[in-house]
């Protein structure tokens, strides 16, 4: 099995009107429900628009995102399946529900985290 993480950038879904919203949410929501279901959720979330911070190896701690970054992840799931064409499936749902683009990235694996 792989994990991948599937994404989208914060301000993506600045387009959709507030009366849209609670229709957006169900949409996400019915395909985490499925996700779930097929046992190939293992955590999402929405990431708070806020200014970020930066916290260097020295511990120096700075206003972020780092400069060079031109796009900050507002929202993410991280899914466990057998390829990355399943991968892609899963995003191409949660695209249409949340009416905005996901990248997909396949996770690296580490067996002591």
């Amino acid at each position: 099995m792989h994990r991948f993480l599937i994404s989208f950038d914060d301000g993506s879904m600045d387009h959709i009107s507030e009366a849209d919203l609670p229709a957006v949410g169900e949409a996400s929501h019915a395909v985490v429900r499925e996700a779930k279901a097929a046992g190939v959720w293992i955590f999402g979330a929405g990431v708070m628009r806020q200014q970020a911070r930066i916290v260097a190896p020295d511990g120096m701690i700075s206003d972020g995102p780092v400069p060079e970054t031109k796009a900050v992840v507002g929202g993410f799931s991280i899914l466990e399946v057998s390829s990355r064409e399943e991968a892609l499936v899963w995003a191409a749902r949660f695209a249409q529900a949340c009416r905005c683009a996901q990248e997909v990235r396949e996770i690296g694996f580490d067996p002591e985290s």
